[in-house]
């Protein structure tokens, strides 16, 4: 337990210390009229209190990422802290703190406007084109999660096909109403629920006071092995996603720079929201190293762990508290991500979104595909794992190509602090890349070609990111 409060206490320490220093390098400016504020529209640009944003945006990003993904990566051990520690700190608050800000002064533009205006016309076109995918990929993945949870919870009658179809109207309505009127009055709401459930296992933790791995094992040989022969690098990085660092947070980041009134919220609402999905996956993974230690490794179902877990150490109530928390949460994120690819796709065609039909003629193919790709993973065995892994690497490789956006921006503005996310950039690159070469469902190489092959990638990464800086060097420095 020793090494688990001081990953804690550091979660907390990187929020109050490095979360300081990240908002000094961006230099906030309060006299700066925001987006809501300057032309508010009643559907996305709609001023609201950074307390009621912050538990938004803690929904929006958080999902079954910090906890499924939490789950899984607990068979990793104590390695598992260091990286959501580190990764949360150091990497996934500056992310998402970053790019928020860098969307407001651009007026709340989205993800894929941000990487063409610092990265190039190709890159945006890319971004536009993966960046709807990865929402409809979220959209898909966090409606089989809850149904399921729900449907065992529920008479038969009310089995998962119900559900899903339950789910998929709350997208619907949710997708297209403004901002204000779901999202902005329910949503703080089942944050809460979240909050009281990741706060109820930090308690049993103590109360149980179980013998936990320390991190002393990184050092004295008695790390288990890797879990079904799988190495830390990278998979690790890849199953707990959303817990240290997530491409998609990023992309939910301008739909609260629409709504700020101030830009010193953006800490407040960014940073603050990225390390306590920290500290929630923090509280799994150790909950699920105790859990896999007393039942063994074999359970290789989230869902299964999670609902074990809250069950018997929060009795019927404080389970029942806990698995709606863990429905909550991926719906919310499911029908933002929606939101996110509609307007996307808005601003891709120029497209009007005031009116209830324009938004409505978006909607209907983005649905569509997601129904597609929602079928496929019920009929097919392995079809919700495939479209999860997928999911999980395009997530991380969003994440990096954001990394490489915020670098050029600092590089531009902030030169001597590029550092800050040029690090992270190098090697979530070399993760991704390797990942994909190495797993299953990507090219199946073996583990050395596929190392070389994430470096070589990372340096062609790199050799392209100067070239870029090359380009904007007689490029006139934008107002900041």
């Amino acid at each position: 337990m020793i090494s688990f409060s001081l990953a804690l206490v550091a979660l907390v320490l990187g929020y109050v210390v490095y979360g300081w220093f990240t908002e000094r390098v961006f230099a906030p400016d309060d006299s700066r009229p925001t987006p809501a504020v300057a032309h508010p529209d009643g559907v996305d640009y709609v001023p609201m209190k950074a307390w009621r944003m912050y538990m938004i945006q803690f929904l929006n990003i958080a999902g079954l990422g910090p906890i499924f993904g939490a789950v899984m990566g607990a068979k990793f051990g104590v390695a598992s802290y260091l990286w959501i520690v580190l990764g949360t700190i150091f990497g996934g608050a500056v992310h998402d703190y970053l790019a928020g800000m860098i969307s407001l002064r651009n007026n709340g533009a989205n993800l894929p406007v941000l990487h063409e205006k610092y990265l190039g016309t190709g890159i945006g076109w890319f971004s536009r084109v993966f960046s709807v995918l990865l929402m409809i990929l979220v959209g898909a993945v966090f409606i089989s999660g809850p149904a399921a949870l729900l449907s065992g919870m529920t008479p038969d009658v009310l089995n998962m096909t119900f559900w899903i179809a339950v789910i998929f109207l709350y997208y619907m309505v949710a997708t297209m109403l403004p901002i204000d009127k779901i999202i902005g009055k329910v949503y703080p709401l089942f944050a809460v629920a979240l909050l009281i459930m990741a706060v109820g296992v930090l308690a049993m933790l103590y109360v149980f006071h179980p013998s936990l791995p320390e991190l002393t094992q990184l050092t004295d040989g008695t790390l288990p092995p890797h879990p079904q022969g799988y190495p830390i690098f990278p998979m690790m990085f890849i199953s707990i996603a959303c817990g240290a660092i997530s491409g998609f947070h990023a992309t939910q980041s301008p739909l609260m720079a629409r709504c700020m009134t101030r830009e010193r919220q953006g800490r407040r609402v960014f940073y603050a929201a990225m390390v306590t999905e920290g500290v929630v996956a923090l509280i799994w993974a150790a909950a699920a190293i105790y859990y896999f230690g007393e039942k063994g490794m074999g359970e290789n179902n989230a869902a299964v762990v999670v609902k074990d877990i809250t069950s018997s150490w929060l009795g019927r109530f404080g389970g029942l508290l806990a698995v709606l928390g863990v429905v909550a949460a991926p719906i919310t994120s499911g029908d933002t991500a929606l939101r996110s690819a509609r307007l996307m796709v808005a601003e891709m065609l120029h497209y009007d979104q005031k009116p209830i039909l324009k938004r409505l003629a978006i909607c209907i193919p983005l649905f569509l595909i997601t129904f597609g790709f929602l079928l496929y993973s019920q009929h097919d065995a392995d079809g919700f794992g495939v479209i999860w892994r997928y999911f999980a690497w395009a997530n991380q490789t969003m994440a990096a190509l954001t990394l490489w956006t915020i670098s050029v921006y600092l590089w531009r503005h902030r030169r001597r602090y590029v550092w800050m996310t040029l690090l992270p950039a190098l090697f979530m690159t070399t993760v991704c890349a390797t990942y994909i070469c190495y797993a299953p469902e990507g090219f199946g190489w073996s583990y050395t070609a596929s190392v070389v092959t994430g470096e070589i990638a990372t340096a062609i990464a790199l050799g392209f990111y100067i070239y870029v800086l090359s380009r904007h060097k007689s490029a006139q420095p934008e107002q900041i």
